[in-house]
C-alpha cells in the first residue's frame, strides 16, 4: 500500500486518539541500531526513540529472540533457569537491599504493580506525584500521572493523589537564582505529608529525572531529603527508571544513583526489552514479603521465556558494549555543542540534560519565558524532512527532547546540530 492508503486504512481501523507523529506521518519499514527507512527507503537519524535502547534490530536481541522461540516459550508456573539468571543479573547491577524481581509486559504494568505493592506494605493509599507526572496508561495510573488528569480529556485527580510542584529550576515556582530553591520545593512535600490528619502516606513516585515534565534534573538533595520525610511518615519510595535506567544518563546505571538514594521499588519498561513487551518491578524482601498475602500474583506472559532471553541479550548488550561510558562521552560533547546554540539563537531559552537524555526548551522571550511551542513544532518537523527524527515535550510541549537508541554517535551529534541551527536560522 502506499503511504496514503495505509494512513487512510489506519483512521477507518484504530482509534482517533492513537496519535501519529509529525505533520507528515512517515510509514517506518525497517530499522538498524540509531536509523530508521521508510517505504522509499529514506534514512532518518533517529534522536527521539529510547525504546530500541541497544539499537533498532540489534543483531544480538533479535538472536536471541529468535533461538528462545524456536525451543520454548511459556508461562512462569513452570521452573526455568532463564528468569532466575535474568533476574540475578539485574538485581547485580542495583543497591544490594534491592533483590527481589517481578516481570509484567510493560512499564504501565509495572507502575501497576509498584502501587499495589507500596498498598499492600504499608496498608494506606494516599501518594505524593510531582506534577506533569507520567507514569502509565491504565486507570489507576491516569490518576495518578497530572500529565493526563489535568490535561485535555481529564477529570482530575482522585482526592487520594496529591500533587507537588515538579521542582524545575528553570520554569518552575522556584528558579536556579534561588539558593532556597530546593528547600521550598521540599516543603511542599512536607505539607502534604502534615495535611493528611488521621490518613495515612502510602508512598512517594517520581521518574528519577522527569522526562514528560521536560527533560528535568532535580535540585541538588531534593530527592533525598523527600525521600526522608516520606519515610519518616510511613511511606514507601518508588523510582520510575523506565526513561532513564541502564545507562542512559552516562554518569550512572541508574537515574537515582545520581542523587545518592536507594529507593524502595524501582519500576522497569521500554528499553530493558529493547522493543520486546518487558516490564520490571524490583524491591526489597521486605516488601515483597508483605505483597505475598495470600493472593497470588501471576503475568500469563510477565517473564516468559522468550522475554527473559531477549531481556538478558539487552542487559549483555549495554555492560558489555561499554554504552554507558559512550552515552557519557557522546552526550557530554553534543550538550557542549547544543549549548554553544544559546549564544547563537534568543529561541534557545536552556539546555539540559546528561548522556543521550537532553532537552532543549524554546521560548519566544527569554526574560518572560512564553513558551515557544508552534516554533517547538514546527522545528520538529522541519528535522524531520531533513532525516532527523527528534519530539517534543513539557507541560507547554516547547522542549526539543533528545533520547537516541544508546548507539547513537558523536558524528550523528554533529549532524543533528548543523541541522538543528540550519532550521533555527530558517525559523527565524
Amino acid at each position: 500500500m502506499t503511504k496514503a492508503e495505509t494512513l487512510a486504512r489506519r483512521r477507518q481501523l484504530l482509534g482517533r486518539n492513537l496519535s501519529i507523529a509529525y505533520q507528515n506521518p512517515i510509514k517506518i519499514v525497517r530499522g538498524s541500531m540509531q536509523y530508521l527507512y521508510d517505504d522509499e527507503g529514506r534514512e532518518y537519524l533517529d534522536a527521539y526513540n529510547n525504546v530500541a535502547h541497544v539499537g533498532h534490530c540489534h543483531p544480538r536481541v533479535v538472536q536471541a529472540g529468535q533461538q528462545q522461540m524456536a525451543v520454548l516459550n511459556t508461562n512462569t508456573r513452570y521452573l526455568s533457569d532463564l528468569i532466575n539468571d535474568y533476574a540475578a543479573r539485574l538485581t547485580a547491577t542495583l543497591p544490594e537491599s534491592l533483590k527481589v524481581c517481578f516481570f509484567v509486559n510493560s512499564g504501565s504494568e509495572a507502575n501497576e504493580l509498584a502501587l499495589r505493592l507500596a498498598r499492600a506494605h504499608t496498608s494506606a493509599q494516599d501518594l505524593i506525584v510531582l506534577d506533569y507526572a507520567y507514569h502509565g496508561n491504565t486507570n489507576t495510573l491516569i490518576d495518578i500521572s497530572p500529565y493526563k488528569h489535568n490535561g485535555p480529556g481529564g477529570h482530575g485527580a482522585p482526592s487520594w493523589v496529591h500533587s507537588v510542584p515538579l521542582p524545575d529550576l528553570y520554569r518552575g515556582h522556584y528558579k536556579a537564582d534561588d539558593p532556597e530553591a530546593p528547600e521550598k520545593y521540599v516543603q511542599h512535600v512536607n505539607e502534604v505529608v502534615e495535611s493528611l490528619g488521621v490518613r495515612r502516606l502510602c508512598g512517594f513516585i517520581a521518574e528519577s529525572m522527569p522526562s514528560v515534565g521536560g527533560q528535568i534534573f532535580l535540585p541538588e538533595n531534593y530527592l533525598r531529603k523527600v525521600y526522608s520525610r516520606v519515610r519518616s511518615a510511613g511511606g514507601i519510595c518508588i523510582a520510575d527508571e523506565v526513561q532513564t535506567g541502564y545507562g542512559r544518563i552516562g554518569t550512572h546505571f541508574w537515574g537515582f544513583e545520581t542523587y545518592g538514594v536507594v529507593p524502595d521499588i524501582v519500576v522497569l519498561g521500554k528499553p530493558i526489552g529493547n522493543g520486546h513487551p518487558i516490564g520490571a518491578v524490583i524491591t526489597t524482601a521486605e516488601i515483597a514479603d508483605s505483597f505475598n498475602n495470600g493472593m497470588e500474583f501471576f503475568s500469563t506472559f510477565g517473564g516468559n521465556n522468550v522475554s527473559c532471553a531477549i531481556g538478558i541479550a539487552v542487559l549483555q548488550t549495554v555492560l558489555e558494549e561499554g554504552l554507558q561510558s559512550h552515552a557519557e562521552s557522546v552526550g557530554s560533547q553534543l550538550l557542549q555543542k547544543l549549548r554553544e546554540l544559546v549564544t547563537e539563537f534568543d529561541i534557545i531559552g536552556d539546555v539540559r540534560g546528561s548522556g543521550l537524555f537532553l532537552g532543549v526548551e524554546l521560548v519566544r522571550d527569554r526574560n518572560t519565558k512564553e513558551p515557544a511551542t508552534e516554533e517547538a513544532s514546527s522545528v520538529v518537523n522541519k528535522m524531520r524532512e531533513q532525516g532527523i527524527l527528534l519530539g517534543t515535550d513539557g507541560p507547554f510541549h516547547n522542549v526539543l527532547k533528545i533520547r537516541p537508541p544508546m548507539p547513537f554517535t558523536s558524528s550523528d551529534g554533529d549532524r543533528l546540530v548543523e541541522m538543528l541551527a540550519k532550521t533555527l536560522t530558517e525559523l527565524g
